[in-house]
C-alpha cells in the first residue's frame, strides 16, 4: 500500500551559494545584514508547505555553513535533514547538534554536486559503528545510495532507518525514452526490494516540475529531496510559490497513480 501522501523536502544549498558568491566569510559583512538568508528561505518553504528542510554541510564549506544549520536547528518547524560525509568530524558534529534525520553522502571536492551515491560495501566497517552511534541519539539515519541491489541489502544489514535512491541517472536520461525506461525499472526494482527489506524509500537527485510525474509513480515512496529547481523556480516566482508549485505536482502525479 502506497503512503497517504508523498512528503516534499525543499534543499536549500544553493540559496547559500548565491549568499556566498559575494560573502565569502565574515569579515566581508562588516557587521550588515547580508543576502539572501537561507534560514528566511527555509521558513518561507515551511509556510508554503515543505515538510522537512534539507541542507549538506560540505567539508568545503562552499555553500551551507556552521552557523546555518545552528540557526535552523533552532528555527525550523518541521525536520532539519542534515546530508553528510561519513567521517568522524562529520559525526561528532551531528551528535551534538541533534538533526532529525541524517543523510550519509559520497563528498568530492572536485564534484559541483554529489555525482552518485555512497558505496556502502566499502564504508561498512565505518558505518558499523557511524549508524548505532546516531539512533543511540535519537537521529534517524539514511544512506544515499544508487538504485543496486547490493546496495540495498547493505542499508538493511546496516540497520539504516531509510534509504534515499540517487535519481541523478533516470534525470540525465530522462529526454531518451529508452534509457529513461530503463533507469525508471531500476528504481521501481529498488524501491520493491527496500520494502521488503523493512526499509523506508525516499529518493532525489536531479528532479524537476517535469520529471517528477514518473518519479511519483515508484511504489512505497516517502519522500523526494528536491532543490536545484525550487531554487531556480524561486527567482521568478518567489519561493513560496515555487514550493506550492512542486507540492502541487506531487498531489497531482502521485493521487494519478
Amino acid at each position: 500500500m502506497q503512503p497517504r501522501r508523498i512528503l516534499l523536502g525543499v534543499n536549500i544549498d544553493h540559496c547559500a551559494t548565491l549568499r556566498q558568491a559575494r560573502y565569502r566569510d565574515d569579515s566581508q559583512t562588516c557587521g550588515r545584514i547580508i543576502e539572501p538568508d537561507p534560514v528566511a528561505f527555509a521558513l518561507a518553504a515551511e509556510q508554503a508547505g515543505a515538510d522537512g528542510i534539507t541542507v549538506h554541510l560540505r567539508e568545503d564549506r562552499r555553500h551551507i555553513q556552521e552557523r546555518d544549520v545552528a540557526r535552523l536547528r533552532e528555527c525550523i518547524r518541521t525536520r532539519l535533514n542534515l546530508e553528510m560525509a561519513p567521517t568522524p568530524e562529520m559525526l561528532s558534529y551531528a551528535l551534538e547538534l541533534k538533526p532529525d534525520n541524517i543523510c550519509l553522502v559520497p563528498e568530492n571536492r572536485a564534484e559541483v554536486t554529489t555525482e552518485g551515491g555512497l558505496n556502502l560495501l566499502s564504508t561498512k566497517r565505518i558505518l558499523n559503528e557511524w549508524i548505532p552511534a546516531a539512533k543511540d541519539a535519537g537521529i534517524q539515519v539514511s544512506c544515499f545510495i544508487d538504485p543496486d541491489c547490493k546496495q540495498i541489502e547493505a542499508a538493511a544489514e546496516l540497520a539504516s532507518t531509510c534509504i534515499e535512491l540517487h535519481t541523478g541517472a533516470f534525470a540525465r536520461h530522462f529526454y531518451y525514452a529508452f534509457a529513461r525506461e530503463q533507469e525508471l525499472e531500476k528504481l521501481r526494482a529498488a524501491a520493491i526490494q527496500a520494502h521488503n527489506l523493512g526499509l523506508t524509500i525516499n529518493a532525489g537527485h536531479g528532479l524537476n516540475y517535469i520529471n517528477i510525474a514518473d518519479i511519483c509513480d515508484l511504489p512505497w515512496l516517502n519522500e523526494l529531496n528536491i532543490g536545484h529547481s525550487i531554487i531556480s523556480r524561486s527567482l521568478y516566482t518567489g519561493i513560496s510559490e515555487a514550493v506550492r508549485e512542486m507540492k502541487a505536482c506531487l498531489v497531482q502525479h502521485h493521487q494519478s497513480t
